[in-house]
């Protein structure tokens, strides 16, 4: 197999939520076998939402099993729409929810993260089954693969590191010769295992990484990412009226706008592409036949005003017990710290005697966090921030976003605004 026979194609939640969105996977899949396919996919619709739930069911020290019979029951129906009654996928679906519900017998694992993994990935296990069952019945070679025998990770769960060199060697020993006899791999995306096969997962919305792993391993020709969009667009849609499609991007401004919270595509995905000039287009499963966006080396970096917003944001001020000032020894147990918590820092910003930090609010991390530095410092905290970034900003774009808002915490560079803002009510003039 020579570099351009293969195409890594990624299809994310929305694009399977349903059993008619699967027929359309399925035609997109029929139409562009031109030559070699990886088929990687994320969770049906919004079921890792869903088991994320029973997560906190379970650790909350409750009976989890309805929400997760809630899961499987609402997998089994795609697949009566999709299969009829009668259907092998029937049972590959019980021995996977099976796996989830062996640990709901169990007392609530001492490690979340531990136990988040090894329930949410359940998701994308069964949205890979019920994929290549559909792509079987429709006449096209299918193999359904395990992503967790090729994606090898260190044992930090929820944020896996890959193991490269293993999951190099494993892809070209399991994938290879699938493609020789001109079968598909249908694998998961987000899942991997580490060595003492636990299974991990790559971060929330890790598919796209997943498929970048694939790709760079099998040195694709190019990966599609399959979205609800027409392409990788100056701001999201459903906050913003007036959008534009970028044709094109550079592996440089992509990693630029997905490390500042655009949504479009997983931040760690672009650098394993670059790395061997692999292109990335970004498509359309509603318009398949759309040019989409081509993320590649070759392009200037000239591009419109470009907005991403992060919510859930919690911005700390930090300042020491006795008032002296923030010192470097603070920083390095302060960076230590939030480091061990897993916080996204976001900004940052030190003074004599205060030190800032905005960071997305996941779980109870900040809690945690504020807990294990409270001894030595005083901590205020302000939740249900945004944090804003405008790349190529213009005076009236920045203008139009600080409306209304409070900035509380600001960083310019070059071609980059970052605020960390809260909305503030409209003051109305009374009568009289």
């Amino acid at each position: 197999m020579s570099r351009t026979d293969l195409s890594v194609f990624k299809f994310g939640g929305a694009s399977v939520k349903n059993a008619e969105a699967i027929r359309n996977v399925v035609s997109i899949i029929k139409n562009n076998q031109l030559g070699n396919l990886v088929i990687v996919v994320s969770a049906i619709g919004k079921y890792t939402n869903a088991l994320e739930e029973v997560v906190k069911t379970h650790a909350r020290g409750e009976d989890g099993r309805s929400l997760l019979q809630k899961v499987q029951s609402e997998h089994y129906q795609i697949c009566l729409e999709l299969f009829g009654e009668s259907h092998q996928i029937y049972d590959q679906l019980n021995d996977i929810f099976v796996e989830a519900d062996w640990v709901l017998d169990e007392p609530p694992h001492e490690s979340y993260d531990y136990m988040y993994d090894q329930i949410v990935s359940v998701g994308e296990l069964a949205s890979s089954r019920i994929l290549n069952a559909f792509l079987q019945k429709n006449e096209v070679g299918t193999s359904w693969l395990d992503a967790r025998d090729i994606v090898k990770t260190d044992n930090l769960y929820r944020e896996a590191w890959v193991e490269w060199e293993a999951t190099d060697a494993a892809a070209k020993e399991k994938v290879l010769p699938l493609l020789e006899k001109q079968l598909i791999p249908v694998t998961q995306g987000f899942i991997g295992s580490s060595s003492e096969n636990f299974t991990t997962t790559l971060g929330r919305e890790g598919s796209d990484y997943t498929a970048a792993i694939f790709s760079y391993c099998l040195d694709a020709k190019e990966m599609v990412i399959w979205k609800d969009v027409p392409g990788v667009l100056t701001a999201d849609p459903r906050k913003f009226d007036q959008v534009t499609k970028l044709d094109r991007l550079s592996y440089r401004e992509a990693i630029e706008m997905t490390y500042y919270g655009a949504k479009v595509i997983h931040p760690k995905t672009i650098k394993p592409l670059q790395n061997k000039s692999i292109p990335l287009l970004v498509k359309s499963f509603i318009d398949s036949k759309g040019s989409g966006t081509r993320i590649s080396g070759d392009v200037e970096d000239k591009y419109p005003p470009m907005v991403a917003i992060e919510e859930d944001q919690a911005l700390l001020n930090i300042s020491t017990r006795d008032f002296s000032f923030v010192a470097e020894h603070h920083l390095s147990q302060l960076f230590k710290l939030i480091a061990e918590h897993r916080l996204q820092v976001h900004m940052m910003q030190n003074t004599a005697i205060s030190f800032a930090v905005s960071v997305s609010d996941i779980d109870d991390r900040v809690a945690q966090l504020i807990k294990a530095i409270e001894k030595d410092f005083l901590v205020q905290v302000e939740r249900g921030l945004e944090l804003i970034t405008i790349r190529h900003y213009s005076k009236e774009i920045l203008k139009s976003l600080q409306a209304n808002k409070v900035v509380l915490l600001e960083v310019r560079l070059r071609n980059t605004i970052q605020m960390v803002v809260k909305n503030v009510p409209l003051m109305v003039r009374k009568n009289g």
